[in-house]
């Protein structure tokens, strides 16, 4: 006995691959399906349509099939409205919680379709009834740990539609041509001029710029360009470890990173000291502020995050020396943090760090345009197999990508962050024909 459902597919799902996916899901997981209506957008402003019937041989199949393409946008035809559970005590959500992507979501809600808020992968979906404005429903993702006994955690995937971004057909600049996975081959020069026309068009526009930094940065000399984009205010936020921090500091202090001097490779006796005796004057100091308050500390990106008002959060990690007392050792503090962060990016740069670079990716809606880079191709791919359909993958040296991208950036220094983009924005979508 077969058992099927129909679903409906709308939207530039020729151009993005929609399609493509939602066919080959089916065929992958062991189903068929019959195409009952399909129509194509033929101008640059249409979207296509498409509904089909999957079927299986089991319900269990049959449901997993359904899951898969859920994931990739699909809608049951006859959708109910969403089924809610209330959580039965705290940090617990029903067994059949409905687990949420990283993308656009909505909730059929009480006859009406509610965008959720703060979306991110991995969450609980809760929607609270007069949660909104004027006493109308709000639906918000919330991570695990924060659910609260009676919460309305929404179940299964009934009443709920995801809407992955699409992608021009044109390209679409830097954050529209990378659909061909991550190669150390593209023209690097031309991506890193986009990457910056896109900084500057955001911050003239009074957008959020985030950067994610791993200690390399200060190792690899190019903290200096780092410091010069904080110092012109185009960098926004700063996720870091405490590693990143202590670096940057003893680079101001002693003039060394972990022992080194950046600038001749030498290791000045007692080097390899420097970096513990930073983070003892940073602590006797009282802090990172305080120590560039008193005149301890008077350069580098750390010091520009103070003099400019940039919020940094420092993660803490076992494997931490001191730390600096500015460092959040706490994990689910230092998760909190950099989701606040995360969520009122709309760039987010990601350089040379695996480890922060997938703590902040966790936390980004799809639709945050994200620049990865490092010499290392698997973090690259990492990275971007997360699911962010506005990704750029770049590999290559950080020493000679950071310092590019400050050279473009701040090409004219008297522009500053509201002057016009030297380059064309990203050219739109051309439709789904």
């Amino acid at each position: 006995m077969s058992h099927a459902r129909t679903v409906e597919l709308e939207g530039h799902i020729i151009d993005s691959g929609t399609m493509q996916r939602c066919f080959g899901a089916v065929m992958d997981l062991g189903g068929s399906f019959d195409v009952e209506q399909f129509d194509v957008g033929k101008h640059e402003d249409e979207e296509s349509y498409c509904r089909l019937t999957v079927s299986a041989d089991d319900p269990e199949t049959l449901q997993a099939i359904v899951h898969e393409l859920h994931q990739n946008g699909a809608v049951l035809e006859d959708a109910s409205e969403v089924t809610l559970v209330s959580a039965p005590a705290d940090r617990v959500v029903p067994r059949d919680f409905y687990s949420t992507t990283n993308h656009p979501t909505e909730v059929l809600y009480d006859g009406e379709w509610v965008s959720v808020d703060r979306i991110e992968m991995d969450c609980a979906l809760v929607v609270k009834p007069e949660g909104g404005r004027r006493g109308t429903p709000r639906a918000y993702a919330k991570v695990l740990n924060a659910v609260e006994e009676g919460d309305l955690i929404a179940t299964d995937q009934s009443g709920i539609r995801v809407r992955p971004p699409e992608r021009p057909r044109s390209g679409g600049g830097a954050f529209g041509f990378m659909q061909g996975g991550v190669s150390a081959e593209r023209p690097s020069e031309s991506t890193i001029r986009e990457v910056a026309a896109e900084l500057r068009e955001v911050k003239r526009s009074g957008g959020s710029v985030m950067v994610v930094a791993g200690p390399a940065v200060i190792h690899s000399g190019a903290g200096d360009a780092l410091a010069d984009l904080v110092a012109a205010g185009f960098v926004d936020a700063l996720s870091a470890g405490n590693g990143f921090a202590t670096h940057d500091l003893e680079r101001s202090l002693y003039g060394t990173s972990l022992g080194m001097n950046v600038e001749t490779l030498e290791h000045p006796r007692k080097g390899h000291k420097h970096h513990v005796w930073t983070i003892s004057e940073i602590i006797r100091a009282g802090g990172i502020e305080a120590a560039v308050d008193e005149g301890i500390v008077t350069e580098g990106v750390m010091y520009q995050c103070v003099e400019r008002g940039v919020d940094v959060v420092l993660a803490g990690s076992i494997r931490d020396d001191g730390p600096l007392p500015d460092t959040i050792t706490d994990a689910v503090e230092a998760q909190n943090a950099i989701r606040e962060q995360a969520h009122e990016a709309d760039v987010v740069v990601m350089l040379a760090t695996l480890l922060h670079s997938v703590a902040v990716g966790n936390c980004l809606p799809s639709t945050t345009k994200t620049v990865c880079v490092d010499i290392n191709p698997a973090t690259v791919t990492q990275l971007l197999d997360r699911g962010s359909a506005q990704a750029v993958g770049m590999v290559t040296d950080i020493g000679t990508f950071v310092p590019t991208l400050a050279e473009f950036v701040l090409q004219d220094e008297t522009d500053g962050p509201d002057a016009p983009s030297g380059d064309a924005t990203s050219p739109g979508s051309e439709g789904d024909r």
